[in-house]
């Protein structure tokens, strides 16, 4: 049995947590660091129109591919460490892509910082949920870290156009070596892990094969379907593919003795309830903030530099939603209502855009909609990912972890293509039967209509958080000692009990769904 880590400084605890969350926000930045920064560099690499979206798919296909992978490697192996592997890999491939001077030497790189990010996204959450099992102050640490991490989309937007304006767009990449020294050196001083690997189980090779093809086709279809047509056959024959990968996955999952995807992580309903929610309302912000960039520059006429700053909104309601009101409220309302108002609100904020047109100025409507989006995705986002690890044990802490990351990341990458389709569809349509129309016109009608898809996907995330998120209002717990400073020594180990004062997640029923807890945070 893991001895439990005597009770370290309070102020440690809360740095160490700071410094995971940037790691975090690195990855979630270089998902959208290159949309601004994409057509410089197409240009200076003379990548062709039809492979420029290879620079940013094969970042995201790898990514969310390896996530499970990743996560189920900390639970085996320790998070500290996995930790430390992926962000300084990380580091080296954004290096090795600033100094690309060929399409191919990107590309590679952009797929390794998808594989290293892939190790790094789910130590992240498992060390934090590990350190902060339950009470107001998980609430509180998952505010923070939603605070830093939902705004990274838009972070990445503001940066890559600054950086190819006033630099170029080799910095997009080269500026994430300094930006992983900060956590690095802190995680390095303050992160503590032990032992935190469990030694006995073996990694599932072939579900991790499965798994990562599944979810790569699966994100390669969403790829296809924007760039050959959803009835295109090689789009259909990936997607059946991803489906047939998938189900032996799962059939092999309900057959291992250690899976890499242990299937009771998918039964607890407000676990689900989490992931699929999240993947709706990333659909929207992904689908939404790439058409805000193109309407923006290519309507609008707003330089990269002008676009970034045009972003800020949305970054600080972003996090002023998931730092301040949403741990508030949290701790005040129960997740399922907080999550359902959080996506409502979001899903009308996203309905005012439909009253932009090629003449709109940035004021009112486009500021409101934007503080809007962020303020109330932030607000929703905080819970859902705090609920991504609620009931599991430390053993599966890594892959909870991960799951919650695969939802966002296919979420937004699903929004991309599909959003994209709809609007390219839509211009299309509003062209052929508008001869003289003006194209600014054209492409603001293709907007609108997927403005309001993405209004219906945070709908939609709305109705999945009603029902299926049905936890109790926490109720304020006992003074008790702090627990380790991200520690995963502090949890027991399998069928162990906890050292009185460590309290963790609550004990699983029978069938590996945990029982309901008032104190569920």
């Amino acid at each position: 049995m893991s001895q439990v880590v005597a009770a370290p400084d309070h102020r440690r605890r809360w740095l160490a947590l700071v410094f995971v969350s940037a790691a975090q926000l690195i990855v979630i930045v270089n998902a959208a660091i290159l949309n601004v920064a994409l057509p410089s560099a197409q240009a200076d690499l003379h990548i062709s129109d039809a492979g420029r979206q290879w620079v940013l798919t094969s970042y995201t296909l790898v990514f969310g591919g390896l996530l499970l992978f990743g996560g189920r490697l900390g639970d085996l192996w320790g998070r500290k460490r996995v930790f430390l592997v992926g962000l300084v890999g990380f580091a080296a491939a954004s290096a090795l892509g600033g100094v690309a001077s060929a399409t191919w030497l990107l590309l590679t790189a952009r797929a390794l910082q998808g594989l290293f990010g892939a190790l790094l996204a789910p130590a992240v959450l498992s060390l934090i949920s590990l350190s902060f099992p339950e009470g107001r102050e998980r609430a509180r640490a998952f505010g923070v870290f939603a605070a830093i991490t939902t705004s990274g989309s838009a972070v990445g937007l503001l940066l890559g156009g600054l950086l190819t304006q006033y630099l170029n767009w080799h910095w997009a990449l080269l500026v994430s070596v300094p930006l992983a020294l900060v956590p690095l050196v802190g995680a390095l001083k303050y992160v503590d892990d032990g032992s935190g690997a469990d030694r006995t189980a073996r990694l599932d090779i072939p579900g991790a094969v499965l798994a990562t093809v599944g979810l790569a086709a699966l994100v390669y279809g969403f790829t296809l379907a924007q760039n050959r047509g959803w009835a295109d056959a090689v789009t259909l024959g990936t997607f059946t593919a991803a489906a047939l990968l998938l189900a032996v996955f799962t059939l092999l999952q309900a057959r291992r003795r250690d899976p890499l995807l242990p299937l009771r992580i998918l039964t607890e309903r407000n676990r689900l309830g989490a992931y699929l929610s999240a993947a709706l309302g990333l659909l929207s912000l992904y689908g939404v903030s790439l058409f805000l960039t193109f309407y923006l520059q290519t309507v609008k006429g707003y330089s990269p530099a002008r676009t970034g700053i045009a972003f800020l909104p949305l970054v600080a309601a972003q996090a002023t939603g998931a730092a301040w009101l949403g741990s508030r409220l949290l701790t005040r309302l129960r997740a399922g209502t907080v999550m359902t108002a959080g996506y409502l609100g979001a899903a009308l904020s996203v309905l005012l855009l439909l009253l932009l047109d090629t003449g709109s100025s940035y004021s009112p409507v486009l500021l409101v909609a934007q503080l809007g989006l962020g303020l109330f995705l932030g607000v929703a986002l905080m819970p859902a990912t705090s609920l991504a690890n609620h009931g599991v044990g430390a053993e599966d802490a890594g892959v909870a972890s991960a799951m919650i990351n695969i939802s966002q990341q296919v979420g937004g990458s699903i929004g991309t293509a599909l959003l994209n389709t709809i609007a390219t569809g839509a211009t299309a349509g509003y062209l052929a039967s508008h001869g003289s129309a003006a194209h600014a016109t054209a492409l603001v009608h293709g907007y609108r209509s997927a403005y309001l898809w993405a209004a219906g996907s945070l709908l939609a995330a709305a109705l999945v958080s009603l029902f299926l998120v049905n936890l109790p209002v926490p109720r304020p717990t006992a003074a008790r000692t702090p627990g380790p400073a991200l520690t995963p020594e502090a949890a027991p180990t399998p069928g162990a009990s906890p050292t009185p004062g460590a309290t963790l997640t609550p004990t699983p029923t029978k069938g590996g769904s945990p029982a309901p807890s008032q104190d569920w945070t």
